[in-house]
């Protein structure tokens, strides 16, 4: 199955790099481009693409206001968000908003399409370069709970478990590795987080685990 991408950035060379670095990848097309975040809601609307490639810098609607309005459609895509290291608050909004993923702009090229993939999936990306800044901000912003949220009460103890491995950070072979299960199974196990939770994919599960009090 082919993924279809909608790329949006306002720097038209950064947006020409996307489009060649795709353009040799077979099981990705890029539909559409957008030079800002209202171009990017109205073409999104127009062709449904399966992953949006997002900047978050961009004159007009920004690459935050563009996440929001497209995760409240009807038919969402996954929304990968570009980004730089100085960009840890905004990344933060994009989250909050709805985003899958987050990519370095200065990552390497095999990085990009692994990256789609992943969000298309419903598995979401976080780059390892700043996913620990990502974690903190998460850890220090989580407001105190009484009870917990029912999305994650729903949750057996397994699936607890490994909810908070995802939260730290782990991979599925290295939750396969810590809780001695085979790698379908947790496999298995994300999906039902993923789905009691109400998630869009694993990125949005991890923010769930810190905002429900879970993770402290």
């Amino acid at each position: 199955m082919t993924i279809r991408v909608l790329i949006a950035e306002d720097e038209a060379l950064v947006r020409a790099g996307c489009v060649l670095l795709l353009g040799g990848v077979a099981d990705i097309e890029v539909i559409a481009e957008a030079g800002d975040g209202a171009a990017a809601i109205e073409l999104a609307a127009k062709h449904h693409p399966d992953v949006v490639l997002m900047d978050l810098r961009m004159p007009g609607t920004d690459g935050i206001g563009a996440t929001r309005a497209l995760c409240e459609s009807p038919d969402p895509p996954a929304v990968l968000i570009l980004t730089t290291f100085n960009e840890q608050h905004a990344v933060q909004q994009a989250l909050a908003a709805g985003a899958s993923g987050f990519l370095l702009k200065h990552a390497a090229p095999a990085d990009l399409a692994q990256a789609i993939r992943a969000c298309a999936a419903g598995d979401g990306w976080l780059d390892p370069a700043v996913v620990g800044g990502v974690l903190t901000a998460l850890r220090s912003g989580t407001p105190p709970h009484t009870t917990t949220p029912p999305s994650v009460s729903g949750l057996t103890n397994r699936e607890r478990e490994v909810l908070i491995l995802m939260a730290m950070g782990y991979a599925n072979t290295e939750i396969s590795a810590r809780l001695f299960i085979s790698e379908a199974t947790t496999r298995t196990h994300v999906s039902h987080v993923i789905a009691k939770t109400g998630s869009r994919d694993r990125t949005q599960a991890v923010v769930l685990a810190y905002r429900s009090g879970l993770m402290s």
